[in-house]
C-alpha cells in the first residue's frame, strides 16, 4: 500500500500534519507499502525554501522516512498542462473573466445563490459566453479555466463512486457516490499557472502509483471533483481514508498562523516525538 502526505510550503508544520503525516505513514507500514513525501508548490508567491526545509526536519523528527526525490509540482508543470489540454479537448472546459470581488457581488444579489461546504458556488457567469468574444478577451485580460461539471457529467453519462476507508460525513466506510456538482465549476488552471490544487492532486496521485490518500475530513468535498477528474482522463483511483481534525481547546482546527502549535515550537521547547503522539492519540 503506497500512501503519501503533501504539504504546501506556505508555513511551518502544525499538529494537524502531523496526525496526517503519521497516520499516512502508519498506514503504508501496516501494509509492508512505501510512505511518498510530496511538496505542493504551485502557489509559487507564498511557498518558501525555508518553509520547505522545516518540513523535512519536522518530519525525520517525527522519524519518518520517505522514498526519495521527492516530487515538487512546481518542477512537473508540463504534465500539468498535458492533462489540461486533454479536458479542453474534450471540451469541458471554460475561460472565466470574473474577478473574485464580481464574483462575490453576483452571489450577494442572487435570491437563493447555491452553496456548497466550501461558500457559495460560482454562479456559472462566464459559462455561456460565445467563443469569440471569450478568444478576444484571452489575448488581453486575466482569466481563470473553469470545469464545466454539468457537462463533463454528462460526458461520462453514468454514476462513478469512490471507496472510503475512514470517516467522510455521516462516518460511513465503503463504497461513496460522487456529487461531481458538490463543489460547483471550480478553477483547474490560470493564465499563465497551468494548474490548480485539484488538477495537479489528480493527476500526481496518479503518476506517483498512490493506493491510499489519508487526509483530513475537511478536505472530503474535494474527492467529489478530483475522483471527476480522475475519470475524465483516465487516471488510476486510490481508495480514500478521510481521518478526523486535530483541534485546539476552543474547538478550532489548527492552523498555520497558529505559530505556538507548529512542529518546529515543540522541537525548540525540547517535546519529543512520543509526547506529540501521546497528544494526538495515537
Amino acid at each position: 500500500m503506497k500512501t503519501r502526505f503533501a504539504p504546501s510550503p506556505t508555513g511551518y508544520l502544525h499538529l494537524g500534519h502531523a496526525f496526517s503525516a503519521l497516520t499516512a505513514y502508519e498506514s503504508a507500514r501496516a501494509e509492508g507499502g512505501a510512505f511518498v513525501l510530496r511538496i505542493e508548490d504551485i502557489d509559487q508567491a507564498r511557498c518558501r525554501p525555508e518553509y520547505e526545509a522545516t518540513i523535512f526536519e519536522d518530519l525525520a523528527w517525527l522519524g519518518l522516512e520517505w522514498e526519495v526525490p521527492v516530487r515538487r509540482q512546481s518542477e512537473h508543470f508540463d504534465e500539468y498542462a498535458a492533462a489540461l489540454a486533454r479536458l479542453d479537448g474534450i471540451g469541458v472546459l471554460y475561460p472565466c473573466f470574473c474577478t473574485r470581488k464580481e464574483i462575490a457581488e453576483e452571489v450577494a444579489h442572487a435570491v437563493d445563490a447555491p452553496h456548497c461546504p466550501e461558500g457559495p458556488l460560482y454562479p456559472g457567469t462566464c459559462r455561456a459566453l460565445a467563443p469569440e468574444e471569450c478568444a478576444a478577451r484571452m489575448r488581453t485580460e486575466p482569466y481563470a479555466l473553469r470545469i464545466d461539471v454539468a457537462k463533463a457529467a454528462g460526458q461520462l453519462g453514468r454514476p462513478i463512486h469512490f471507496e472510503e476507508h475512514g470517516r467522510g460525513p455521516g462516518g460511513e466506510q465503503g463504497l461513496r457516490r460522487v456529487q461531481p456538482h458538490l463543489l460547483g465549476d471550480v478553477v483547474l488552471a490560470r493564465k499563465g499557472l497551468p494548474a490548480s490544487y485539484h488538477l495537479a492532486v489528480a493527476v500526481d496521485d496518479a503518476l506517483q502509483g498512490i493506493e491510499l490518500v489519508t487526509r483530513g475530513e475537511d478536505l472530503f468535498p474535494a474527492t467529489h471533483i478530483q475522483r471527476l477528474l480522475q475519470e475524465l482522463l483516465d487516471l488510476r483511483v486510490p481508495v480514500y481514508a478521510h481521518h478526523r481534525l486535530i483541534v485546539d481547546e476552543t474547538g478550532k482546527k489548527f492552523s498555520k498562523r497558529n505559530e505556538a502549535a507548529t512542529l518546529r515550537a515543540f522541537r525548540a521547547a525540547g517535546v519529543t516525538p512520543a509526547d506529540i503522539h501521546r497528544r494526538l492519540g495515537l
